[in-house]
């Protein structure tokens, strides 16, 4: 009866003939010291400025259409969902080791150097300078970038709900009138007298509004907040 074949001893056997143990070592040395300068030249240009924003001169041949984007678009997304696209350098959580390696593909792939890279995320990510879902983009040319990874989780559901009332000053008057209709409703019926008429009614609403008002307003200059169309791109926390 023939034995079965141990096909790793035949491939350790094969290697065997052609490399010895410590030219295999230091073999794999160099590359794995190659491949370090490569990660650690890539980190260095995610934290350095790049004014103006660079071209990269991607393969036109190489590149996938779904992840090619105009900054109107990103512009949008980011004003809906009260995000920031700001260079990577603001960034101050760790870029994981995948989208380090989908850069080092894209550069290989399409021998290039990227340059001026860009992420699109919540603000408490970023550094910003006083005045749940990243996304990493390298500038194309004439406002257009290209998506090299995602990761992170999901923005929750009711997100886009929440940053719709900082969307604009008229969105925020719109939800600040609806709240104090609500408080003018939920007052109980003949609080200040028998029956509460519509001139009552009228009087009690424009209290509750301008308390929710003034409260919204305090809370908003002393917080420094701002709304979703002006802070998209930019870099300072109370702008």
């Amino acid at each position: 009866m023939l034995g079965r074949t141990n096909i790793e001893e035949k491939l350790q056997k094969a290697r065997n003939k052609s490399v010895t143990e410590g030219d295999l070592l230091k073999q794999v040395a160099n590359i794995l010291q190659e491949e370090g300068r490569k990660q650690d030249d890539i980190i260095a240009r995610m934290k350095s400025p790049q004014k103006p924003t660079p071209r990269n001169n991607f393969d036109l041949d190489l590149m996938e259409t779904d992840r090619i984007y105009h900054v109107d678009q990103i512009r949008e997304i980011c004003v809906n969902y009260r995000l920031r696209f700001l260079d990577t350098k603001y960034f101050k959580n760790e870029i994981p080791l995948e989208a380090i390696n989908k850069v080092k593909q894209l550069e290989k792939d399409h021998d290039i150097t990227l340059k001026g890279f860009k992420i699109v995320a919540p603000s408490k990510m970023f550094k910003l300078e006083n005045a749940d879902d990243p996304l990493l983009f390298a500038p194309i040319g004439n406002g257009y970038f290209y998506l090299i990874h995602k990761w992170g989780n999901d923005l929750n559901a009711f997100r886009k709900a929440w940053a719709w009332p900082f969307k604009s000053l008229e969105n925020l008057i719109v939800v600040t009138i609806l709240i104090s209709l609500l408080a003018a409703w939920a007052v109980p019926n003949g609080l200040f007298s028998k029956d509460t008429t519509g001139v009552q009614f009228v009087l009690i609403f424009f209290f509750t509004f301008k308390s929710i008002a003034s409260m919204i307003l305090y809370y908003a200059f002393a917080a420094g907040k701002n709304f979703n169309t002006s802070i998209w791109n930019s870099k300072y926390f109370n702008a």
